[in-house]
């Protein structure tokens, strides 16, 4: 088959859906699949390790690079429950 892309804009809603389920699962970077209904945005998967081919063919953009600038950005060092040094 043919894929095709659209770029879908989302509503202040829908992205304040969104950040409320990653927040809800405790994850600073994850993927978040929302269903548009009469009621408004419904999550229908919250993914921790979220596929970045389609995105950033759709969007043109680095989202990997993007997703590491975000991380060093705000990491903290010595706040990890990790053995290394983090």
């Amino acid at each position: 088959g043919i894929e095709r892309l659209h770029t879908i804009r989302i509503t202040p809603t829908e992205r304040a859906t969104a950040v409320r389920a990653a927040k809800t699962m405790g994850l600073n970077v994850c993927g978040v699949d929302l269903l548009r209904s009469n009621h408004g945005p419904v999550v229908m998967e919250v993914n921790s390790s979220p596929g970045l081919e389609g995105i950033e063919s759709a969007t043109g953009k680095d989202i990997a690079s993007l997703i590491i600038d975000f991380i060093e950005k705000n990491s903290v060092s010595g706040t990890t429950k990790t053995k290394g040094r983090g």
